[in-house]
């Protein structure tokens, strides 16, 4: 049999087999592959969230976490915060709408810590952002402070004290402007509202009842504090004196500008005067005259006594704002009720023996000093001098006798010394004291306690009409005795003690009326003037309180234009001004009012002792006239008006110190128009025996300042060898010394008032010979002189020479001389346009006005005594005085001289050819000469 043979399909299946592997198909797709990760870090960093912390967390992530519940979270959300905003600080205003109110929303925080670090966070922003920007926030912040202030847990109201800190140190301005609802929230945090008692208890009680029922609130105490009582309410007490001290310190100007400081308190209604500088020189030319204004232009105090009601009940708190005496008094019968039941209640638990009641604990005398300073500035809140007063016997009337129960009893006091053993205080104990006040208000010094007593007290004084002698001795005889021993014991006083003690005296002085008492006064503080070494503040304060009582109240209080102790002061007034000089041009220029004002009112020992003075004062080396500041050499200037009289030392130091260029131009001329006016010459009526000045010092002292030089200068002069010094040659008979710019302008305007004066007096032809004789007697032998002094005499010669009077030849030689060097000194050297236009006027002016002087001149002029050199130089000098329009006439009437000139140029050079500048000068005389015989030739014909 034969085989078959196995048949082959076209589609052969393959049978899998378990456990063997698939095998492959043909046709199968490899898929697999290799790949290398690329790693680009820049580009997949993106920063959309902007800026973020260590913790990669952004300003909206840090914001959403302030919303947490748990108050970890939140802590690390202010702390991040904080560190953004101090690492970019662009963020901080950018953020700022978003981040102020966040924060503000934690002050009532139930977590301590949370509350610690919104307050960090908070004083943060507050040392970077300025106060117009954030005004617009400042109300939701006010609004969540006030929540915290009057929060009921008590660690809530201690961290909103901390708040407050935060916003009375950078915010005052914007924080004082909240005062009417912030007021309130401090009677909340120290006391409680009587049950039944919101109406006029607080009237009522100040006057007659002495119990608990006094006023509308009554003292709150917590168990729950941490602190005492006593030490809560000096916390509270020492934040609100803070904050009226910014409410007073923030009210506008016009507001405050009477109860500024002490020398002001008292002082009486000023109006607020603007100085209007006017330059009588530019009215003196004008044809309108000048407006005069009532007050002098000032606005004047209203004295109004027309008052509205008050919207609210006296006692029941604080109105929408303190802008009268009656809201003020208002506040105050609730304020000062319970600062008296606080002061009682702490000297109840803190009782010592009778003969040691002035004794008081360091914490006693904390309180007390806050208590005191509350009340003397809340007597300031008031807006208006007038309303002070108001309120000062409002207070006299209502508390004077609980004042002097409570406070004077004991006065004055002094500091109870403890023993303390050497503990180691633990946490809680310090923070006690931080929370209490005790670290934050410091050791107040028994001084400064006894001071603000006096200034509270003093205030409730009668003044005026309604003072009777001895009435207030019981308690005004320990203050005056306190603040005599302070004064005039040698012991050295801060600043701001001393304002408080001079305040103190200056209300004493005007309100007992006394000369015994103002002289037992001003002689302790005259004490405390004389110290040596005392600093610049303390200095200022006693200066300016001797001033300012001198100036302000001698005219409307006898008793002290008659104090033997102030006159004393004023005769040493001008004795100080010369010894101070300008090493404190502060004091000096309090030391000058003062002079002023005491030689305008006439005051004896002060112009006695000025008159003695005032070379010192007038030196112009060393004096207060030159080394003082001009507007203080003003004032100077201005009490020469007053001065008695004018000897030839004097007339000499200020002439001198016009010349000096140390005093400007301006002032120069003003003080040169002073003397003008004080002398007879001018019309000054004065009799015969009490001439304040000379005719022949006066006339000395005009000569003298136009000069320019003292007789020792222009000796000195003669012999030196300077470098901006013309040899004298045949084109310049003098050697003329050219002085710098600044002081040839300095000098110019002085000689210009000294014209105008010697114009304005009586005989020109005598004025005219004196000054002949002054000009032959001391410059005429002299061989150099300055180009200021040969200016000054070409330009005053021509103005005061009269025409019937003729010069003497020396003065005309002289003058010729003058003309001539100066013209040669401008051709030789470069000078400044001004100092060129002004010698050119005089030097014209003289030869067109004094006669025979142009004669002269031209004589002086030989060709034959020149160098080739200077030949140019003189047909320059020719051409100018062809070309100039006021010289023709008279170059025409001398046409033989100057022909004469001219032909000895011509004949030195001979045939040869001729110069560009001999040439100009033959045209200049063509022309000049052929037009004025046309000119001539023509008035013949008519």
């Amino acid at each position: 049999m034969t085989k078959k043979r196995k048949r082959q399909d076209d589609f052969h299946k393959v049978k899998l087999k378990v456990g063997k592997k698939k095998p492959k198909v043909e046709n199968a797709t490899n898929v697999n592959f290799r790949s290398k990760r690329i790693h680009l870090p820049e580009q997949l960093n993106r920063d959309d969230g902007g800026p973020t912390t260590h913790r990669q967390l952004s300003i909206k992530d840090l914001l959403s976490q302030l919303h947490h519940y748990n108050s970890t979270v939140k802590q690390d959300a202010l702390q991040g915060l904080r560190e953004l905003l101090a690492s970019h600080p662009y963020l901080v205003e950018q953020q700022a709408s978003t981040v102020l109110p966040e924060v503000a929303a934690l002050f009532t925080d139930k977590d301590g810590g949370v509350r610690v670090a919104a307050t960090r966070l908070l004083r943060f922003l507050a040392q970077c952002i300025p106060a117009e920007h954030v005004a617009p926030f400042f109300p939701l912040l006010s609004a969540h402070l006030t929540c915290a202030m009057t929060h009921i847990a008590p660690g809530i109201q201690e961290d909103a004290l901390r708040v407050l800190d935060v916003l009375l140190e950078h915010y005052p301005a914007l924080l004082s402007q909240r005062h009417a609802v912030l007021l309130a929230n401090f009677l909340e945090l120290i006391s409680q509202r009587r049950m039944g008692g919101a109406g006029g208890g607080a009237r009522g009680g100040a006057g007659g009842d002495k119990g608990a029922g006094k006023g509308s609130y009554a003292l709150s105490i917590s168990t729950s504090r941490s602190v005492t009582a006593q030490q809560w309410r000096l916390t509270v007490l020492l934040r609100l004196s803070r904050f009226l001290q910014a409410v007073v310190e923030e009210r506008p100007t016009e507001d405050r500008a009477e109860g500024a400081g002490f020398l002001s308190v008292w002082g009486g209604e000023k109006a607020v005067v603007t100085p209007l500088e006017v330059t009588w020189e530019e009215q003196a030319c004008r044809t309108g005259a000048v407006r005069v204004f009532e007050n002098s232009g000032a606005k004047p105090t209203p004295h109004s006594t027309y008052r509205l009601r008050p919207e609210t009940e006296p006692g029941a708190g604080v109105s929408e704002g303190l802008c009268s005496a009656e809201t003020v008094q208002g506040f105050a019968e609730t304020l000062v009720p319970l600062l008296l039941e606080v002061w009682v209640e702490a000297m109840g638990g803190d009782r010592a023996p009778s003969d040691s009641g002035h004794l008081l604990s360091e914490e006693a005398m904390a309180l007390m000093f806050q208590i005191l300073t509350i009340l003397q500035l809340l007597r300031r809140l008031a807006p208006h001098r007038d309303q002070q007063d108001m309120l000062d016997a409002w207070f006299r009337n209502s508390y004077l006798n609980e004042f002097k129960q409570h406070f004077m009893k004991n006065f004055p006091y002094c500091q109870l010394e403890i023993a303390r053993h050497k503990k180691k205080t633990d946490a809680k104990r310090n923070r006690q004291q931080v929370v209490g006040g005790a670290a934050a208000s410091g050791n107040v010094e028994p001084l400064a306690l006894n001071v603000m007593l006096c200034q509270v007290m003093v205030s409730l004084s009668l003044r005026g009409r309604g003072h009777v002698t001895g009435q207030d001795a019981d308690w005004l005889g320990p203050i005056r005795a306190f603040v005599t021993d302070t004064l005039s014991n040698g012991g050295k006083l801060g600043s701001k003690q001393l304002a408080a003690l001079l305040e103190v005296v200056w209300r004493m002085i005007i309100t007992q009326q006394s000369r015994l008492v103002t002289e037992e006064l001003l002689q302790a503080v005259y004490i405390q003037y004389q110290q040596r070494n005392l600093g610049l503040p303390v200095r200022t304060l006693l200066l300016r309180f001797f001033s300012q009582l001198y100036i302000q109240e001698h005219q409307n209080h006898p008793h002290i234009a008659r104090s033997r102790m102030l006159a004393r002061w004023l005769a040493s007034v001008p004795v100080q001004l010369v010894q101070l000089g300008s090493r404190n041009p502060q004091l000096s220029a309090q030391l000058l009012q003062t002079v002023q004002s005491a030689a305008a009112w006439g005051n004896n020992d002060v112009l006695r002792n000025l008159q003695a003075h005032a070379c010192n004062i007038y030196d112009p080396q060393e004096g207060c006239i030159v080394v003082l500041p001009a507007e203080l050499q003003q004032h100077l200037v201005q009490i020469l008006y007053f001065m008695p009289a004018f000897p030839a030392d004097v007339l000499a130091c200020l002439s001198h110190a016009c010349n000096t260029g140390r005093v400007s131009a301006s002032l120069a001329t003003a003080l040169i128009r002073t003397v003008h006016l004080r002398s007879p010459l001018s019309g000054w009526s004065s009799s015969s025996h009490d001439v304040p000045v000379r005719d022949v010092d006066y006339l000395s002292f005009l000569f003298s300042t136009l000069t320019g030089f003292s007789s020792e200068g222009l000796r000195e002069l003669q012999q030196a060898d300077e470098e901006g010094l013309l040899p004298a040659s045949a084109l310049s008979p003098l050697s003329v010394f050219s002085t710098p710019l600044q002081q040839f302008t300095h000098h110019w305007d002085v000689v210009e008032e000294v014209c105008h004066c010697l114009e304005t007096l009586g005989s020109r032809v005598q004025c005219f010979e004196i000054l002949q004789n002054a000009i032959i007697k001391n410059l005429c032998g002299l061989v150099v002189l300055p180009d200021c002094v040969c200016a000054a005499m070409l330009r005053c010669v021509p103005r005061l020479l009269d025409v019937n009077f003729l010069p003497s030849d020396t003065l005309l030689h002289f003058l010729s001389d003058c003309s001539l060097s100066m013209l040669s000194l401008l051709l030789q050297l470069e000078q400044s346009a001004r100092k060129r236009d002004a010698v050119w006027e005089a030097c014209f002016a003289a030869l067109s006005t004094v006669p025979r002087l142009l004669r002269l001149l031209l004589q002086s002029l030989r060709v034959c005594d020149l160098c080739e050199e200077e030949l140019p130089l003189l047909a320059q000098l020719l051409s100018l005085l062809l070309q100039h329009t006021q010289l023709r006439n008279h170059m025409a009437a001398n046409n033989a001289l100057l022909q004469t000139i001219i032909q000895d140029l011509t004949r030195f050079y001979g045939s040869e050819t001729r110069e560009q500048w001999l040439t100009d000068l033959l045209y200049c005389y063509s022309v000049t000469l052929s037009g004025h015989r046309a000119n001539m030739a023509v008035r013949d014909i008519y």
